[in-house]
């Protein structure tokens, strides 16, 4: 059984934020037979959601529900250490956890004592608070959780994409203009 894990078929997917990228995880999600997903944020998304059939429930039951919750949410105040002790104790033990958000939206710590007590399965983590981690951090011994240094988006194209994003809103926001990417808190 080394390296075995758990699949999506049959699975329901809880996401943290479905914005234009907790969406398209959902579309790439979907063909792997996930049965159910369910997704929470600061407000209901109902065109969005129509495209997964996705539902909205509050946080407690998507950490409660979800086989896999993936957080993919802005940082702002409110999920800001959003994945901490209370967190982990109502996902599933057979749950896995996956943050591509932004490092501080976990307590690390939280997160260790979850992975070590077989409180969740396991987790990867695209991001981390600091980036890259001390060598010593104890998130780096286990075999449950999988870091990865913050490269979700190392590709060509989508880091053109980002610059192309950037430079948009810096001109339109220089100018007194709505800028077309602005994360409006």
């Amino acid at each position: 059984m080394w390296m075995c894990g758990y699949g999506l078929s049959n699975s329901t997917v809880g996401i943290i934020g479905l914005g234009r990228i907790g969406l398209a995880i959902a579309q790439r999600l979907k063909p792997f037979g996930v049965k159910k997903f369910l997704y929470t944020g600061r407000q209901p998304r109902p065109e969005r959601a129509a495209v997964v059939n996705a539902e909205y429930v509050p946080c407690e039951k998507l950490t409660e529900d979800s086989d896999f919750v993936i957080v993919s949410c802005s940082l702002t105040p409110e999920t800001e250490g959003l994945c901490n002790k209370d967190f982990f104790q109502r996902m599933k033990k057979t749950s896995v956890f996956i943050n591509i958000s932004r490092g501080t939206a976990v307590n690390q710590e939280d997160l260790y004592q979850a992975l070590v007590s077989g409180q969740i399965a396991a987790a990867g983590l695209d991001v981390t608070a600091p980036e890259p981690l001390p060598k010593t951090h104890p998130l780096l011994s286990l075999k449950n959780c999988v870091i990865l240094p913050h490269i979700g988006s190392a590709t060509f194209s989508t880091r053109n994409t980002m610059s192309v994003l950037a430079v948009n809103n810096l001109l339109r926001g220089l100018a007194g203009q709505e800028m077309p990417s602005e994360l409006k808190l």
